[in-house]
């Protein structure tokens, strides 16, 4: 469950107010506190990020997968639930990194994870637009639950892998369920399930 904070900030307000403990982030200006991930939901994003970070290792790639991130949007800031980054994008184009852990430009990110909870609307919504905007390559949402609007994932309701992968400045979107391969344009050899994700391995 999230929760609004009634005062609109700043992006640099946000992160100069954003408390050491706790879960938070800007949506145009409005803080909203984030519920706690479950067990469950920690799980799911875990396995992926040690999935991709072996893909990284293993294919020598110049990317890293950091354990703390915020997109920065305006006066909008997002902390993904796992964020590949390109290191030498990062590097060259981020003066922000270093010292805060913000990231500002779309180029910089190879892909960006959001495992779905109660505040699904964002993830489909919300962040898809923005992060669309920002010119993020592929962006998924792994609803695990199946809690996602029927609009967004089908009727009836299940388990859901939306990938969305940027053409021409906009997403074009594949949904993956149950023993569909997952195809990556990060990481085209990855031999996973929708399962497997689902499952946390």
């Amino acid at each position: 469950m999230t929760q609004a904070i009634p005062k609109l900030m700043t992006f640099d307000e946000f992160l100069e107010w954003k408390p050491e403990n706790g879960r938070y982030e800007l949506h145009n200006g409005a803080i909203v506190e984030m519920s706690n991930p479950t067990g469950k939901h920690s799980v799911v994003a875990g396995f992926q990020a040690i999935e991709f970070g072996l893909e990284i290792r293993r294919l020598q790639l110049p990317y890293f997968i950091p354990k703390e991130c915020t997109i920065k949007l305006d006066d909008t800031g997002y902390n993904p639930d796992v964020i590949v980054l390109d290191k030498q994008a990062v590097e060259a184009n981020e003066s922000r990194w270093e010292r805060e852990s913000v990231i500002t430009r779309g180029d910089s990110i190879k892909l960006v994870v959001e495992v779905v909870s109660t505040n699904w609307r964002d993830d489909y919504a919300h962040k898809m637009i923005d992060y669309e905007a920002l010119g993020i390559g592929e962006y998924w949402i792994v609803d695990y639950l199946g809690l996602g609007g029927s609009r967004y994932i089908g009727s009836p309701k299940q388990p859901t892998l939306s990938v969305y992968q940027l053409v021409d400045g906009e997403y074009q979107i594949r949904l993956f369920r149950g023993s569909d391969r997952i195809d990556l344009a990060v990481f085209p050899e990855l031999d996973l399930t929708a399962q497997q994700i689902f499952n946390g391995g």
